[in-house]
């Protein structure tokens, strides 16, 4: 059953339903075969787009759709309950879209961004190197000036849409100043020198490409750089806070996927002569899980309204992070129990569900680093 919500406006409402029937259409009939051949939906990604899905925390003026985060993060949401790798790639693209709206000039907004949100260039976002994951202060890859140019050297990890990306968000060292020497760039796709490593063979989202970027003397024009240098690490961590709120709708929308297939299951399958969701051992196990989705729906709604309110919300962020993701895991395995040996097959989703949210307890900072940014901030 789909989720009840409560949305803002009749406008929003409307986003919704257009997202549902989207899903319905697109994705639900194509998942299971891009997900078995490890096949990046791009085709998917400019459907989204042409519906006005991927810009929509951003302002109609640049082409975005204008919409608090709080409905943004819904129709993620929604997306994310049928297909994760999809769900993921819109919050990556979202976070790719992040610096140049909030650290451009209005040359470089009115230059890129109506191409980016109406989703014909997909963004990446390159931050993390393999030493310097949850340290980004410790990142290697440089970016010396050269005239009007800059020579980038280095290597990213884990580059969601590696390869298939039109264009990068990246952090490089300008100055050997710990995390005061970091700038960023936006790189095209075409750049020379610009390639990338042979993808992650990962545990899930199979159809979002993992890979290693590799900048090998990559010229990028001044032009390019967002902001002034020096302000890469500030612009990349005030995008997590967005980013980890992506991640927690991704999270709870798998979550919800998972609910739903166990709930059908559990009205058909009978045993000792009727539904098994008539069994109060069973019965209670799909309460909990119904009651993990809808606190993690809570939980990051909350950070949204905040984030709309213009206040500050990275704590908050950070919790949703945390309890969306860790509800998500206990609740696809439970998805997985309450299936018994069908829910480790292929022939149901719940597997792959399951397969898909471990990684979310670890990307956009790992759930230990959370709790971390936690505790810090309650120290003042």
């Amino acid at each position: 059953m789909p989720a009840d919500r409560m949305m803002p406006t009749e406008e929003s409402a409307d986003l919704i339903d257009l997202t549902r029937t989207i899903v319905d259409k697109e994705l639900r009939p194509e998942v299971d075969e891009a997900e078995r051949t490890a096949t990046f939906p791009r085709e998917v990604f400019r459907t989204l787009g042409r519906a006005g899905l991927l810009g929509l925390p951003y302002p109609e003026e640049y082409g975005g759709g204008g919409q608090p985060y709080e409905v943004y993060l819904q129709v993620v949401e929604e997306i994310a309950s049928a297909w994760a790798a999809v769900g993921v790639g819109t919050s990556v693209h979202a976070l790719s879209c992040f610096g140049p709206f909030h650290a451009g000039s209005e040359e470089q907004k009115a230059r890129w961004l109506p191409d980016m949100l109406s989703g014909e260039l997909l963004g990446a976002y390159c931050l993390s190197e393999s030493h310097a994951g949850s340290d980004p202060a410790a990142m290697r890859t440089k970016a010396v000036r050269d005239g009007d140019e800059y020579v980038i050297t280095g290597a990213k990890a884990w580059t969601t849409h590696g390869g298939h990306a039109d264009f990068y968000k990246v952090m490089a060292r300008t100055a050997d100043t710990g995390g005061r020497g970091i700038s960023c760039f936006l790189v095209p796709a075409d750049a020379e020198g610009l390639s990338a490593d042979p993808p992650e063979q990962k545990m899930g989202l199979m159809s979002s490409t993992t890979t290693t970027m590799v900048f090998d003397g990559v010229r990028v024009p001044a032009e390019r750089r967002l902001g002034e240098e020096g302000q890469g690490l500030p612009i990349a961590l005030a995008g997590l806070d967005s980013g980890r709120l992506g991640i927690a709708a991704v999270a709870t929308g798998v979550a919800q996927g998972a609910l739903d297939v166990a709930i059908a299951y559990a009205q058909e399958r009978e045993a000792f002569g009727r539904p098994i969701i008539d069994h109060q051992g069973l019965a209670f196990v799909l309460a909990d899980m119904a009651a993990a989705v809808e606190s993690a729906r809570a939980t990051y709604l909350h950070a949204a309204r905040l984030r709309d309110a213009g206040r500050p919300f990275g704590r908050q962020a950070s919790i949703a992070k945390l309890i969306c993701t860790d509800n998500a895991m206990k609740v696809t395995t439970d998805a997985v129990q309450v299936l018994g040996g069908a829910g480790y097959t292929r022939d149901f989703p719940v597997e792959r569900y399951m397969r898909e949210t471990k990684v979310m307890q670890i990307f956009e900072g790992t759930n230990q680093i959370q709790r971390l940014v936690i505790s810090r901030d309650l120290r003042h």
